[in-house]
């Protein structure tokens, strides 16, 4: 009976880590929809995961909305429609190229190329500014020693 009690006293910070089940829909095919959706909207609070991948308490109830529109009828993209009208372009984990995203889409890649020209230039301009460096006769010789490693001839 000890080890008994023992053993349950042991094994109860096991039982602490359950959470609830997770919602799911009771039409698997349902369920891999949502799942499939979900995966192209983005969760509001982590900002960086998909709908499907969360954990926050609000991703569980977008999915809970999504999975009860879908029951209604709707299609995948009326559901999109429904989510963008009520929250924005946000939502959408690959927001649409619009007229005011424009900077968002192509701004990285014009900072690259601007930069890019910006170095070439400066490059082009610095070694037309530096002038060649030529040496005499006495340098050349020095040079010629310290390379064949013979002596110095001023030694």
């Amino acid at each position: 009976m000890r080890y008994l009690l023992l053993l349950w006293i042991c094994l109860m910070p096991a039982f602490s880590y359950a959470g609830e089940a997770k919602d799911m829909a009771a039409d698997p095919v349902l369920e891999k929809r949502m799942i499939g959706l979900a995966e192209k909207l983005r969760c509001l609070v982590c900002q960086n995961e998909s709908l499907a991948s969360s954990h926050a308490e609000l991703a569980e109830d977008l999915r809970r909305e999504v999975r009860e529109q879908m029951a209604k009828g709707l299609s995948d993209q009326e559901i999109i429609d429904y989510l963008v009208s009520r929250y924005g372009d946000f939502v959408l984990y690959e927001p649409p190229v619009k007229s005011y995203t424009l900077l968002l889409w192509f701004g990285p890649f014009i900072l690259l190329f601007l930069g890019g020209g910006i170095l070439f230039l400066q490059l082009r301009k610095r070694r037309q500014t530096l002038p060649e460096a030529v040496l005499s006769a006495e340098a050349e010789q020095r040079a010629a020693v310290l390379l064949n490693n013979d002596k110095d001839p001023q030694a």
